[in-house]
């Protein structure tokens, strides 16, 4: 019924935390755990390599090389890990994890399956999460970016901005089979598959608090910066507008002009 995708490269502090979160869910229903691991300089492959030989009927495991890995503008990205998972999942919906992240709620494949059993037109399923930061303290995810809380989120409200929780997302494993070109283009392939899952249905929210997601400088996209992430949003949004074959252009104009004032403003700031 269900594939659970987890990615991992340099995890060796948090991947068993985040496998033991998927392992303890309680489900009146099959799953698979997919972990995709990245050749790791870490101990991260023994890790998962470990849990692959005490859970062979459960976890499949995907030992990938460098050889694969996609770069984007030079920097070394995860998306050949990302998207090989989708290609190898079997379950009729699709669940995300970073290794670097864990659940937190034993019920919550429970929970979002039966919502998404129950609402047909909707595409994606997402829920609240907790943000872990480095010194320890812990935010709510949706309330510290300010998004709005609704039932229901379209493909307009999550192009104007990526506010789901990697965690928190469940897919039906329909969309994505065949990964477009401009996949490999966009640094933050969550928000592209978002994106694209979104093109065919409404997104479901649930009201629950049910995953962590750590914030810390070795994630690829806070490591980027303030300036690199504006920079890279408005390199996403230049794709993106092309993939959508300019149907949300006014949108995609508008947050453009937003990104190019938020650099000005920055650089101002940092003359100042």
């Amino acid at each position: 019924m269900v594939s659970v995708c987890i990615t991992a490269y340099n995890h060796e502090k948090y991947i068993a935390q985040a496998i033991e979160s998927v392992l303890a869910q309680k489900v009146d229903f099959d799953y698979e755990i997919l972990i995709g691991e990245d050749d790791s300089p870490d101990r991260t492959r023994a890790i998962v390599s470990e849990y692959h030989a005490r859970f062979p009927d459960k976890i499949r495991l995907f030992l990938n090389s460098r050889e694969n890995v996609v770069y984007i503008n030079g920097r070394v990205t995860g998306l050949w890990n990302f998207y090989n998972n989708f290609h190898n999942a079997k379950g009729k919906y699709i669940a995300l994890l970073d290794g670097d992240d864990y659940w937190t709620d034993p019920n919550k494949l429970q929970k979002q399956i039966v919502a998404m059993e129950a609402n047909s037109d909707c595409t994606i399923c997402f829920h609240d999460a907790q943000m872990l930061m480095d010194n320890g303290a812990v935010k709510p995810y949706l309330s510290t970016l300010g998004v709005k809380r609704k039932s229901i989120y379209t493909i307009e409200d999550i192009l104007f901005r990526n506010f789901l929780p990697t965690g928190a997302v469940v897919f039906r494993n329909r969309f994505i089979r065949e990964i477009p070109e401009a996949a490999y283009q966009i640094l933050a392939g969550d928000w592209f598959l978002h994106i694209t899952n979104a093109q065919y249905g409404d997104i479901l929210y649930i009201d629950d608090v049910m995953s962590c997601y750590r914030v810390h400088q070795q994630g690829l996209w806070t490591s980027l910066g303030q300036a690199g992430m504006i920079k890279e949003k408005i390199h996403i949004y230049k794709i993106m507008d092309r993939f959508l074959s300019y149907k949300y252009s006014d949108l995609i104009r508008k947050r453009l002009a937003d990104c190019e004032s938020e650099l000005i403003r920055l650089k101002d700031s940092n003359h100042a």
